[in-house]
Parts: C-alpha cells; sequence; structure tokens
C-alpha cells in the first residue's frame, strides 16, 4: 500500500484534476449533458492511451538521445517547477471557443496528460517500476473521469474562489515535487 501511495501521489498533484476543473466546466459549460459525458471519455481515454505510449517509448527515447535518468530528472523538474511557478503566479482563467473545444485537444492533452503529467510518468516508472505505475496511473485516471462526470456538482460545490485556492495548493505542492526531482538528479549526477 505504501509503494502504491508513493505513485499514486505525484501522479494526482501533476495530474490537478481539481485544478483543471474550472477550465472544463468552462470549455463544456454549452454542451449538453450526453455530448459532455462522451467528451469526458474521449479525454480520458487519450489521455491514457498517450500515456501508455509515452510509458513505452519513453526508455527508447531515452536510449536514443543518450539521456539517463538524472538527466530526465533534473530537466523534468525544472520545467515542472516552471509550471508550477507559473500557475502560482501567473495563472488566468481562459475561456475558450466551445467549437474548437474536443476530447483529445485540448482536455485529454495537455490539460489531463500535459508535461507535468508525462514527465511525473516516466520518474515514477524508474522509482518504483511499470506495475505500480499503471496501477497509479489507472487510479489517477479513474478520478479524473469521476470529478469530470460531477464536474458542475464539485464546481458548484467549491465555488470560484474555493476552485483557485485548491489549484494553487496543489501547484505548491507540484513545486516541491519538482525540486525533489533536481535535487535527487543532482545527487545522482554526483555519485555517478
Amino acid at each position: 500500500m505504501e509503494t502504491f501511495l508513493l505513485a499514486f501521489i505525484p501522479l494526482f498533484v501533476a495530474i490537478d484534476v481539481f485544478g483543471v476543473l474550472p477550465l472544463f466546466v468552462s470549455l463544456t459549460d454549452d454542451l449538453d449533458e450526453r455530448r459532455r459525458k462522451k467528451l469526458t471519455a474521449e479525454a480520458v481515454l487519450t489521455a491514457f492511451v498517450i500515456s501508455l505510449v509515452f510509458l513505452i517509448a519513453g526508455k527508447l527515447i531515452f536510449s536514443f538521445l543518450g539521456i539517463v535518468e538524472s538527466d530526465f530528472r533534473v530537466g523534468g523538474g525544472i520545467v515542472l517547477l516552471v509550471l508550477a511557478v507559473n500557475d502560482l503566479l501567473f495563472s488566468k482563467d481562459r475561456k475558450r471557443d466551445p467549437e474548437a473545444t474536443v476530447g483529445v485537444v485540448p482536455i485529454g492533452i495537455p490539460l489531463i496528460m500535459g508535461p507535468a503529467a508525462l514527465t511525473t510518468i516516466i520518474i515514477l516508472v524508474d522509482s518504483y517500476g511499470y506495475p505500480w505505475t499503471i496501477v497509479s496511473l489507472l487510479v489517477n485516471l479513474l478520478i479524473v473521469l469521476v470529478v469530470f462526470l460531477q464536474a458542475k456538482s464539485i464546481a458548484k460545490m467549491m465555488g470560484k474562489a474555493g476552485s483557485r485556492a485548491v489549484a494553487k495548493v496543489i501547484s505548491l505542492f507540484l513545486a516541491g515535487i519538482a525540486v525533489s526531482m533536481i535535487r535527487s538528479g543532482i545527487a545522482q549526477m554526483l555519485k555517478g
């Protein structure tokens, strides 16, 4: 159970379903319930397929480019830190054209499975292996599916200020995870 939690929590923070929720609601606001459910399923399936492809091909790409785990930890940590700081300091609610919104882009990629989540997946595979990473991914995507299916109710319950507060707290956790990744990557480089 401890290993599952160690794999689950960083991915939960990186996906940031409650931080994405207000944007999801605004993107799907004009859709009827049937279309919203279809779009949600499409988005979660897209995120799952992309993450599996990245999980499998990530190591091959590393090998081809000559990247080692510590390089990716430092690079990925810097990217996560930039994303977290950007979200903490410069985030804005963005309203997009509902006609241009589909489940694949932007909801599946990059809102659900963005750079932070993809980077976290590679690190989790190296730290905990494929089985725990895949289980963690499936549980996180199940949470995303449930939250998005109940999006209107949850957003109304949280309120706009509550949604923003949760997003900021999750961004703080993401910054902490990023610093941890950078620290462990540098420590591995110094050992090697």
